[in-house]
């Protein structure tokens, strides 16, 4: 059992994520084992993310007058949150692979910019590319011209050499 000064500061740790995160995604994690939990949230962390199990109760007291207080209330069963600081789609893949890994592991919904998201809301943001994997793909497209118009300086040089060298 907790004592107040425990719930307090419990209260105010989520306060804090909710403050800092982007989006939040709700799923659950009885029945997995302890190794495997630890694996999540080091998978969530690792993407600049973070799970936090504590009780119903807590989360919907510290939700109260924030965007997140529709999805965070009235919660029911065994309940974590995922805070996503960063990369939203990483932490959604995360939570989806774990999913797909451990059957006990579900999501059960979350909400990003004011929106409520269900699950396969979750499972379409998760089949995103990650931010990485974007910047890469924005800089490819962006380096794209320059790289043909080298190219064709390269091409004629060798050009002229080839006719300076005959």
């Amino acid at each position: 059992m907790m004592n107040r000064a425990e719930k307090e500061a419990v209260i105010g740790e989520v306060k804090t994520n909710i403050s800092k995160a982007k989006a939040i995604f709700l799923t659950n994690l009885v029945g997995i084992e302890s190794n495997n939990a630890n694996a999540i949230r080091k998978s969530v962390r690792d993407v600049k993310g973070k799970l936090m199990i504590t009780k119903n109760s807590l989360f919907e007291i510290a939700a109260k007058g924030t965007d997140y207080e529709k999805l965070l209330v009235n919660l029911k069963g065994s309940s974590a949150v995922a805070f996503a600081y960063d990369d939203v789609a990483a932490v959604a893949k995360c939570l989806r692979d774990a999913g797909a890994e451990k059957e006990l592991v579900t999501l059960r919904g979350g909400m990003l910019d004011g929106k409520l998201l269900n699950t396969n809301d979750i499972k379409q943001l998760a089949s995103l590319p990650s931010k990485p994997q974007m910047l890469a793909t924005l800089l490819a497209t962006f380096m794209a011209p320059a790289s043909s118009f080298v190219r064709v300086l390269d091409a004629v040089r060798e050009k002229k050499e080839k006719e300076q060298a005959a």
